[in-house]
């Protein structure tokens, strides 16, 4: 396996990139969330790349305009469309065999990729889409009265209320928010990322890990008998965990896998 550093152009502005090689003809985009840089958080992105890649597939990784290595402002996550395009570009130009992509986002990354309706990839594999509009968002009330609900449950969490060391009146603020119902912004992000996901006619997984409050909050927001929902038990938010690193890598080469037989 051959692992390059190229640079590619984004509406004026040298986006870097790290490509890992492979003969494969489906490839896989990944796309950072957050404010990350390409090698994700303790290089998790580079080591998954490394894993898709010795399978024959080959990966690109970049950074979006104004974060790591890449030139231009960053305009955050709703403004990475042409980011997003750019890279797709890269990934087919520096890897011409490849006839079909799969783009792989966690976070704000997914739903960048579920707002511009899949960005002309094949297959999207979205982890823990980011539902807040802003980050002193509210949580949404399911994700409140499952936490208290937890919490009610715990003998020592009611020794912690009874002691005073947690906040009676917060908790009742909290509570009094819940018990307002679901209604939800018709124009919020969560409604926009559907949207955006109803144009795109390619395959679709949902990767939500079970310790993430991003994904409990996804799923608070979405319909949670989607049949393209996919649990990792015991995960946290960037599948950091052993068991959750190979959960998240077979599910990406089994979506490789269905791509590339459909060439």
């Amino acid at each position: 396996m051959t692992r390059r550093a190229i640079q590619f152009p984004c509406e004026g502005s040298l986006l870097a990139g790290t490509i890992d090689e492979a003969p494969g003809e489906t490839g896989l985009l990944i796309v950072s969330g957050g404010n990350e840089i390409r090698a994700g958080a303790w290089a998790g992105q580079a080591q998954l790349a490394a894993r898709i890649a010795a399978a024959g597939y080959p990966v690109l990784r970049f950074d979006r305009r104004g974060v790591g290595d890449s030139e231009g402002g960053n305009a955050g996550f709703r403004s990475s469309g042409p980011d997003i395009a750019a890279a797709l570009a890269a990934l087919r130009a520096e890897a011409p065999q490849v006839r079909r992509v799969v783009a792989f986002g966690n976070c704000d990354a997914a739903s960048a990729l579920m707002l511009v309706g899949g960005a002309s990839c094949d297959a999207l594999v979205l982890a823990n889409p980011w539902t807040f509009d802003g980050e002193a968002e509210a949580p949404p009330p399911q994700l409140i009265r499952d936490h208290y609900r937890r919490r009610l449950s715990d003998p020592r969490a009611l020794l912690r209320l009874l002691m005073g060391r947690v906040s009676l009146r917060q908790a009742l603020a909290s509570l009094r928010q819940a018990a307002g119902g679901e209604k939800q912004d018709a124009a919020g992000l969560a409604q926009e990322m559907a949207q955006g996901l109803d144009a795109f006619p390619g395959e679709v997984h949902f990767l939500l890990a079970e310790r993430d409050r991003t994904a409990k909050a996804f799923l608070a927001r979405w319909n949670r008998q989607d049949p393209r929902l996919l649990y990792c038990p015991a995960a946290t938010h960037g599948f950091v965990e052993a068991a959750a690193r190979d959960w998240l890598t077979h599910q990406l080469l089994e979506v490789l896998a269905a791509a590339d037989r459909a060439i």
